[in-house]
């Protein structure tokens, strides 16, 4: 395989892995905390927020690569 080739086999396992290192970071207590408040008060809960955010982004995502490839298949080709 030329390099693009190869770098485009290993684009997807680098977003999977980037999406696990997101989630596993993503609300991990001890954050910073300069003005000196609880740090339970400032924080927002994990599951309504960040998972609605989170699939909300899949569903977008989901939904430009369906349109790229469904409705104009040409568009990221060779001109």
């Amino acid at each position: 395989l030329t390099r693009f080739f190869s770098l485009h086999f290993l684009l997807p396992f680098v977003i999977a892995g980037q999406v696990g290192v997101h989630l596993l970071f993503l609300h991990e207590t001890g954050s910073n905390n300069p003005l000196g408040l609880r740090s339970d008060l400032d924080k927002l809960p994990f599951h309504p927020y960040f998972s609605v955010k989170d699939l909300f982004g899949v569903f977008v995502m989901m939904s430009i690569l369906i349109w790229i490839c469904l409705i104009a298949p040409w568009a990221l080709g060779d001109p």
